[in-house]
């Protein structure tokens, strides 16, 4: 990179982080009044949303993924979206239409990984991460998939080749997962109208519920409007129609400490890779979506579904 852009770049940089960090002086305080609120309300209630063990693993997750995140963003992320940027298609000279647009566009690319995440075994190896604790509150929003700014850059690389600026990404990212934190919450119930256009905490809840109804559903972090699009909205449902909801994996993970949170789809691919089948199959095992099996002893989250909808037809 020639010293005038490298420059222009450090001093772009620089600008960037410090939007970043009046974001983050804006946000931290907020998010601290409504996590503090939400604890006292559910100790006075007895709802039991909090555990210290579960809320610290949260924060332990959240600054491994921090700190992942940072180092990534200068050597990887931020070259490769600024080179990627010099070969865009097209520029928006509107401020209020670029801002907008982005936004849009960047919570469509947001669907399309999570989406991946949740439907290719290796990745949900990767976000399962945040998925793991049995609880549903504000500090689980902070419990990152650690490994996810490995990749997730490859999402972005479309909206830099829409002409966006590498730092304006990653600054709206920020800006849509604060609001995606937000959203991890049981105090707020349905908000009318709203539930048809924003991924609202009601949408969230049944995201993160291990009932088979609700497996791989509302993957928006903003817009709840992909879902509906493209085949995976499921609307929260009372008691009385379908089931309470239960938080976390499937298969609750025996250790929770922060290392087999992190680490135990890999060691499940790891096991299957030493089954006694040909390397093919041991692709499918890496590579489809997670329950896959190839003597059907596991199910994938399609499969379960069906046999549930197959079950209530045949109660009705």
């Amino acid at each position: 990179m020639p010293f005038n852009n490298f420059t222009a770049y450090i001093a772009e940089f620089v600008s960037a982080h410090t939007k970043n960090e009046m974001l983050i002086f804006i946000s931290a305080p907020l998010q601290t009044i409504f996590i503090c609120t939400e604890i006292l309300l559910s100790n006075l209630h007895d709802r039991k949303f909090y555990t210290i063990k579960d809320t610290i693993t949260n924060l332990y997750l959240m600054v491994l993924n921090f700190g992942l995140d940072v180092l990534l963003l200068a050597v990887v992320t931020l070259p490769i979206l600024t080179w990627a940027c010099q070969y865009h298609l097209f520029t928006i000279n509107n401020s209020i239409a670029y801002w907008l647009v982005l936004l849009v566009a960047e919570d469509f690319m947001f669907y399309w990984e999570h989406y991946f995440d949740h439907r290719i075994r290796f990745f949900w190896a990767v976000h399962a991460t945040h998925h793991s604790s049995d609880f549903y509150n504000l500090t689980v929003g902070f419990r990152s998939s650690v490994f996810q700014p490995l990749y997730r850059f490859v999402y972005f690389l479309p909206l830099a080749l829409m002409g966006f600026k590498a730092l304006d990404i990653m600054f709206m990212y920020s800006f849509t997962q604060i609001y995606g934190i937000l959203i991890h919450t049981q105090g707020v119930h349905k908000l009318g109208f709203l539930e048809h256009i924003l991924a609202t905490p009601s949408h969230h809840r049944v995201h993160h519920a291990s009932n088979t109804k609700y497996l791989d559903k509302n993957m928006g972090m903003v817009f709840i409007f992909w879902d509906k699009l493209f085949g995976t909205f499921q609307p929260e449902l009372s008691e009385k129609e379908y089931q309470k909801i239960e938080y976390g994996l499937t298969h609750k993970l025996a250790d929770t400490g922060p290392i087999n949170t992190m680490f135990h789809e890999f060691i499940g691919i790891a096991d299957d890779w030493k089954r006694n089948v040909d390397f093919k199959t041991k692709l499918h095992y890496t590579f489809m979506p997670p329950g896959w099996s190839h003597d059907g002893s596991r199910q994938t989250s399609k499969e379960l579904q069906a046999e549930e909808l197959l079950a209530e037809r045949g109660r009705k």
